[in-house]
């Protein structure tokens, strides 16, 4: 390449970013900018492209880079008053008012005519003025309420209140600056001792308002503070105390982790060290109160959840799972030890009824982390160890212990759990403690045996050698505790076959006897919770059998049982709950086989799973209304608002299933959504297993399609509903899924211009650009009727109005088609686009040279729609351009023209009139004469 040719390089992509920059297309705009910035060799032109893209990061709402953008330009060229400008409005947009006020002013200087920039001085002026008096009042709020929560004579009423005002002006950025700036930690240090508990939700909720999306103030609070008082606040007794701290230190370490990435270090954008040792430091603490004797069983809960969510990757795109080895190495011991205490026998740090679910859930999440074979190997070895070392220990304790560990295990990494119950003897022991005359002995050994049950290594040897065990339990102990769980073990047992109704492991109605049992236990409220809880674990099992389904939903006492106990305090009930309303509602994934290979299994003696006559449709949506009768949305909707790990990915699937399920009938839809189901669909639909998010973005799209969105999602929450379904506009989704996320989004589309912008944010557009190439008619056909109402928006417009591409060729081709929606979506996009942006007319001619012919048979078409599209379109063209005016006239519009502004049977009010302005408009050209049209020449003159 020659130097000319690489200094015309830069020149040329600099044309194309403005050409795309005027189109609309901001990405391909800074695309092509940062190519030439790369390319250029002179300050110049490196200035005056900084200067560009600068202007695409403020129009794309990114201001630091817009700001940084605008400095590198003015680094150049101190004179550049474009630059200087496109740097006030990015200081504006960042809060940093008193260097926008500096720049605007200097633009002033250079330009005193220039209407922008004295319009932006005179606004900063007015910011700046308001801020300061806003400080002003702050400043003396602040140290009111300081002066009140120092004075020890005060009344504890009035010392509450300033306690509680302070955490609203937390809220705000200039009073949790205030705050911060006048020693307000110092002061809330002193108020988390207080015996007061409100007093200390308050000085929490304050630190949580001073931490919020602040990575420097959360890093000198944290320091100031220190972990220990935090972590003895959140270990203390009282459990909302204990889950505020919780929250706070949830915000913590968001702030310290995602601040870099959002740019809020700090607004005065200091030079900050990583925040790794602060968070270290918090990590070894939570690590710390795991075990710990003297923290509650709440504030243990807490500490664990904290791990579960902050330790282990977001993404495993990202390769980086130091902080879990890092976990590993200092705490893996310190987790078991909480794993494996049995609460009745030990001096063991305080449990609830929570804890052990909540070590299996942070166990499995350590262990799904793990990259390599080597890093698995060595945390089977350290559980092993563990495992090994209590079991080994003379007494029957030690064994428990073990015992309880691998069950724990089970539960969680059951890879993990399976190698270490196929140690030398454990099984062993289980089995001959089943026999054991200490109901505590049995019950730890027996709920080790449903564990194993369920894993398929283990299954076959239990059921060879644990269903006689389990069955002399059930029948002759004398303990409801052990009765139900040997029951729990029966169940799991019998249902192995699944859905298959030709595979079941016990003898007929027995299946049904057991279930029958499980209700009456479930039914029970004399029973503790934890009983009734494994009574749900046994219908779960057992609901694979469909008389089992019928027998359940038509016992409204037992639905509603499982109902309250899916809202209690017992969180490890939850997956239970949400495996049964899957099984009931036959919301679980059925693979139906390819009919020829069923004929080949036949023949071939293979065994073939069977359905069962009541897992037919019609049986299911009877059960599915039963279901909404007895209150399974309120249930539902509890269940999500749960901030628990044991509301884990698999059971949050569960839910999205059943919700699924719920909605498929249209008239249910307003049941669901009036009972709280849209909104708890929501954040199903963004924290859920893959295809969990699926099927709760597909429900919500079969809402949105149906009811108002305004009303099913009132108020902020409508936007939340867009990125949901446009993830469900993917290959990996159905042509069902695709066709209803497009329906849903045509209706968004349509209701305001915010919810448009926030659609294009998302990158709706260009896929639903692609669905409108889709084989399918229907698809096909959505996309086109969601890009009708897309074009309203004047972004969307400029697409269009881009040149080089054939988006407006389609909708003229398919304004031509057969099928009839698309024809009258396609026609409608033109006929909005032709009156928004009236250069698109000239350019329909060059289209297609059947354009005339298409809008002809619009104007002649028999359905009334089409009609009014198509002489929208001949009106918005004529008045656009004589020549196309001239065009359409000396065709056999005039005639048909003439026909339609005559009215009459058949021809609405509107196509009538809007046919008479098309003629008025060829007399306006003098194309015709007055009234030439509608006589055809026969006319005269008025």
């Amino acid at each position: 390449m020659s130097a000319t040719e690489k200094e015309k390089e830069p020149i040329a992509l600099k044309e194309e970013g403005n050409s795309l920059f005027k189109a609309g297309d901001l990405h391909g705009a800074v695309c092509c900018y940062t190519k030439a910035l790369k390319l250029s060799q002179s300050q110049a032109e490196s200035a005056v492209l900084h200067r560009n893209r600068s202007a695409c990061y403020l129009k794309l709402e990114e201001h630091s880079k817009a700001e940084a953008d605008a400095s590198k330009a003015l680094d150049n060229d101190p004179g550049d008053v474009k630059a200087r400008f496109r740097r006030a409005q990015a200081f504006q947009k960042l809060g940093r008012l008193d260097q926008a006020f500096l720049d605007a002013q200097r633009c002033a200087q250079l330009e005193p005519k220039n209407k922008a920039f004295q319009d932006l001085l005179r606004q900063l002026g007015a910011q700046i003025q308001q801020t300061s008096i806003q400080q002003n009042s702050t400043d003396a709020r602040v140290q009111q309420m300081f002066s009140l929560l120092l004075d020890a004579s005060a009344k504890d009423s009035d010392r509450q209140k300033a306690a509680q005002n302070l955490v609203v002006l937390s809220r705000e950025e200039a009073g949790a600056e205030q705050i911060f700036r006048n020693e307000g930690v110092k002061l809330i240090q002193k108020l988390l001792p207080s015996k007061q508990e409100e007093v200390v939700l308050s000085a929490l909720r304050t630190l949580v308002g001073l931490c919020t999306g602040h990575q420097s103030r959360t890093m000198a609070i944290v320091n100031e503070l220190g972990m220990e008082q935090l972590c003895t606040v959140m270990g203390s007794g009282a459990s909302t105390v204990s889950l505020a701290a919780c929250h706070l230190l949830q915000v913590m370490f968001e702030a310290l982790t995602e601040g870099m990435k959002r740019e809020i270090r700090g607004k005065d954008e200091a030079i900050l060290p990583e925040p790794s040792k602060e968070l270290r430091s918090m990590l070894r603490h939570l690590l710390g109160m795991i075990p710990a004797l003297d923290v509650s069983g709440p504030g243990r809960d807490s500490a664990i959840n904290l791990l579960v969510k902050q330790v282990p990757r977001k993404s495993l795109k990202n390769p980086d799972n130091s902080l879990t080895l890092w976990v590993i190495d200092q705490g893996l011991k310190k987790i078991l030890e909480v794993a494996g205490t049995v609460a009745e026998l030990s001096d063991g740090p305080p449990l609830t009824d929570n804890s052990l679910m909540s070590c299996s859930v942070l166990l499995s999440k350590l262990y799904d982390d793990l990259n390599s074979d080597k890093e698995r190997e060595n945390f089977n070895k350290l559980c092993e160890e563990y495992v090994q070392q209590h079991f080994s220990r003379p007494g029957l304790e030690s064994k428990l212990r073990a015992i309880q560990t691998v069950s724990v295990l089970l539960q969680g990494p059951s890879e993990v759990g399976n190698r270490t119950m196929e140690m030398s003897g454990l099984m062993d022991a289980v089995i001959s403690l089943c026999a054991s005359e200490e109901v505590i002995h049995q019950q730890v050994a027996v709920e080790a045996l449903i564990h194993a049950a369920g894993k398929a290594k283990r299954a076959s040897f239990i059921t060879a050698n644990g269903v006689a065990l389990l069955k002399d339990l059930y029948k002759k102990s004398e303990n409801d505790r052990i009765r139900v769980r040997a029951l729990v073990g029966l169940c799991k047992l019998g249902s192995a076959g699944g859905t298959d109704f030709s595979m079941k492991q016990f003898a007929e109605g027995s299946t049904l006897k057991l279930a029958k049992q499980c209700r009456k236990w479930l039914c029970n409220e004399s029973l503790p919770p934890t009983s009734r809880r494994w009574s749900v674990e046994g219908l779960a099992y057992l609901t694979f059998d469909a008389d089992v389904k019928e027998d359940f939903v038509e016992d409204k006492s037992a639905l509603l049982a499982m109902f309250e106990l899916a809202k209690s305090e017992d969180k490890t009930v939850l997956f239970a709950v949400g495996s049964t309303l899957v099984n009931c509602t036959n919301s679980y994934e059925v693979e139906k086989p390819d009919p020829q290979l069923l004929e080949l299994a036949k023949y071939a003696k293979q065994h073939v799973p069977e359905e069962h006559p009541k897992d037919a449709p019609s049986y299911v949506e009877k059960r599915l209304v039963k279901l909404l009768e007895a209150g399974i949305v309120s249930a539902l909707v509890c269940m999500v608002k749960q901030e628990s790990p044991a509301l884990t990915e698999a059971c949050k699937e569960c839910i999205a299933r059943v919700f699924l399920a719920l909605v498929e009938r249209q008239e249910d839809r307003g049941t669901v959504v009036a009972h709280g189901g849209g909104k708890a669909l929501i954040p199903l639909a963004s924290d859920n297993t893959d295809a969990g998010k699926i099927k709760a973005a597909q429900a919500l799209a079969k809402i949105t399609i149906t009811s108002n969105p305004e009303i099913a999602f009132p108020g902020e929450r409508i936007y939340e509903v867009v990125r949901p379904l446009v993830s469900l506009l993917s290959l990996e989704c159905t042509l069902l899924q695709n066709f209803e996320a497009l329906m849903a989004l045509t209706n968004l589309a349509g209701i305001s211009d915010r919810l448009r912008q926030k659609l294009i944010k998302e990158k709706a557009v260009p896929k639903v650009e692609g669905y409108m190439f889709e084989e399918h008619e229907l698809v096909r056909a959505s996309a086109t009727e969601c890009m009708c109402n897309l074009v309203l928006s004047t972004e969307v417009q400029k697409l269009y109005l881009a040149t080089g591409n054939d988006r407006l060729k389609l909708l003229v081709l398919y304004s031509g088609e057969e099928d009839e929606r698309l024809r009258k979506a396609a026609a409608g996009t033109l006929a909005m686009l032709t009156a928004e942006q009236p250069e698109l007319c000239a350019r329909i001619p060059e289209t297609t040279t059947h354009w005339l012919e298409i809008v002809q048979a619009l104007l002649l078409s028999d359905i009334a729609d089409l009609r009014h599209r198509g002489v929208v379109i001949v009106q918005n063209m004529m008045q656009a351009e004589k020549s196309l005016a001239e065009t359409l006239i000396e065709s056999e519009a005039l005639e048909i023209l003439s026909v339609l502004a005559k009215g009459g049977e058949g021809i609405s009010v509107p196509i009538s009139k809007i046919a008479q302005n098309c003629l008025d408009v060829a007399v306006e050209y003098g194309i015709i004469r007055s009234g030439e049209g509608r006589e055809k020449g026969k006319g005269t003159e008025p």
